[in-house]
């Protein structure tokens, strides 16, 4: 069985870093199946990001790889406040 590999990003889809992402991973296994939960979180909010993945991950077969991109400190003085 193939890997089933999700995606939880802040990259929204107005450019190419969800297609690079997605490339690279079918470079590496090009029978791997790709599911995008969610590209719209809101830049840097890891508790939102997690908010979504924890409603979709059990609906996926166990075995899933669930990636999720969403740097908290982007465009920061490298100070997080949650």
């Amino acid at each position: 069985m193939d890997a089933v590999i999700t995606f939880t990003t802040d990259f929204g889809l107005d450019d190419a870093y969800v297609a690079a992402m997605k490339g690279v991973v079918l470079g590496i296994n090009p029978g791997a199946k790709l599911v995008d939960i969610c590209h719209s979180i809101k830049p840097q909010n890891v508790s939102q990001a997690a908010f979504v993945l924890s409603t979709a991950c059990e609906f996926f077969p166990r075995r899933t790889i669930h990636l999720v991109v969403v740097d908290p400190g982007v465009g920061t003085t490298g100070e997080l406040s949650f």
